[in-house]
Order: C-alpha cells, then sequence, then structure tokens
C-alpha cells in the first residue's frame, strides 16, 4: 500500500512539473490543447521568454517529468515482482495509482489552479477574467473517458508485469 501510495505522488509531482514547464517557461500555445475554448483563444501563441533561457530549462524540467512518470511506473512493478504480485493485485495498485492520478488533476488542476487561484493569469495575464469557477467540468467527459481507459491500460500493464 505504501508502495503505491509513493508511486502515485510519484505521479501527482511528474503531472505538475510538466504543467508548469509548459505554462510557467516553454510557454507555447500548443500546451494550451485541453483547455477550456474561452482560455485557448484568449492564449497568444507564444509569448516572450520570462528570462534567458527559460525556454531551454523548460523542456529539462518536461523531460524530468516524464522520467519522474516513467520511474512511477516501473516502482511499482518491480516492487510488485520482488513480492510475488500476481495479476489482481498489479492491477489493483496500477488502478489505484491512475485514479488518484485523475483525481488530482480534477481536484488540484481543474477545482484549485484553474478555478480558484492566479495560477494561470499569473503567467497569462491575457486570460484574466476568463478563468474562474464557471470552468469547473468544462472537461467531465474527458475525465469520464480516462476513468473507462485505466482499467484496460491498468489490465494491460498487469500481464505485462506477469512476464517478468
Amino acid at each position: 500500500m505504501s508502495m503505491t501510495a509513493l508511486a502515485a505522488g510519484m505521479l501527482m509531482a511528474a503531472y505538475f512539473l510538466l504543467l508548469y514547464a509548459g505554462v510557467g517557461l516553454i510557454q507555447e500555445k500548443r500546451f494550451f490543447g485541453s483547455a477550456p475554448k474561452k482560455v485557448f483563444d484568449a492564449v497568444p501563441a507564444r509569448k516572450k521568454e520570462r528570462f534567458r533561457g527559460a525556454r531551454l530549462l523548460g523542456w529539462f524540467v518536461a523531460l524530468l517529468a516524464i522520467l519522474l512518470f516513467a520511474g512511477a511506473v516501473v516502482l511499482a512493478a518491480w516492487d510488485g515482482v520482488r513480492n510475488g504480485f500476481g495479476f489482481w493485485r498489479f492491477f489493483v495498485r496500477f488502478l489505484a495509482m491512475l485514479y488518484i492520478m485523475e483525481l488530482y488533476d480534477i481536484g488540484f488542476f481543474d477545482w484549485v489552479l484553474l478555478c480558484h487561484s492566479n495560477f494561470f493569469p499569473h503567467f497569462y495575464p491575457e486570460v484574466k477574467g476568463v478563468v474562474g469557477p464557471q470552468l469547473f467540468g468544462y472537461n467531465k467527459k474527458t475525465h469520464a473517458l480516462h476513468f473507462a481507459l485505466y482499467v484496460p491500460v491498468s489490465a494491460a500493464m498487469a500481464g505485462i508485469c506477469l512476464l517478468f
């Protein structure tokens, strides 16, 4: 259980680092593809670098985030193999990790950062007045799809782990 919580925490940290790299450092409109249409329309195509080397630093942080994602999965798999997990224990572990990450997305990214903080307007003053509580739930179909897709993804990852 504690290894599952650690791996889920790693996923959440990686997810935030990826968001920060794209929004705060790289600052290109393509990173707003999943944002509400009003926010996407308000964001300029590319902003001037916040400081010299910000984009390079952003790509480095994004790479670290991707490695952290991979590390969480490898750690969870390695621990399960080491402890003799069967299919169902692997399945539940991966499903829990992915569901926790999705709930983090809904609760922290959508509710806190998008709807109730100055996170996005801090980096993009153009979205001030556009973001707010009215946007909560704009992507509920996407979240529902993720919850459904995580079941076969977790099963596939559990099956792969059984090969080791």
